[in-house]
């Protein structure tokens, strides 16, 4: 199955290590933006299946790429993968609309694990 992925986080080293999370049997055309304006900006020029999104960033936050992806009725899987683990942020990103909200960083096997369940494995 080929998905279109997008990863959205400010750190390098973050969107490489959710990279190399990827599931090998997933193959992908994936894209990288290092704040929520570009991917916003992404979203609206490009169809992607799946959205990998931190909370944390400059000039727009994950929150605010999960409003815009409301507004827009953009259709795509949003997974929040974040550091910022409060049950109130949980539960405000799933109520935005994310399919999941993962700790940061992200396992292999948790990603693999969340992939299956929303039905991209």
């Amino acid at each position: 199955m080929s998905s279109s992925i997008l990863i959205c986080d400010d750190s390098n080293l973050a969107r490489k290590q959710v990279l190399r999370s990827l599931p090998d049997i997933l193959s992908a055309d994936v894209q990288l933006a290092t704040n929520g304006q570009e991917a916003l900006e992404l979203l609206t020029s490009q169809n992607f299946d799946i959205l990998f999104l931190d909370l944390t960033m400059p000039i727009l936050d994950g929150l605010g790429v999960l409003q815009g992806i409301k507004e827009n009725n953009t259709n795509i899987a949003v997974f929040v993968i974040s550091a910022d683990i409060q049950p109130e942020m949980q539960s405000k990103v799933l109520s935005l609309g994310a399919k999941a909200f993962l700790k940061k960083p992200v396992k292999k096997e948790v990603l693999i694990e969340q992939l299956q369940q929303h039905g991209f494995l």
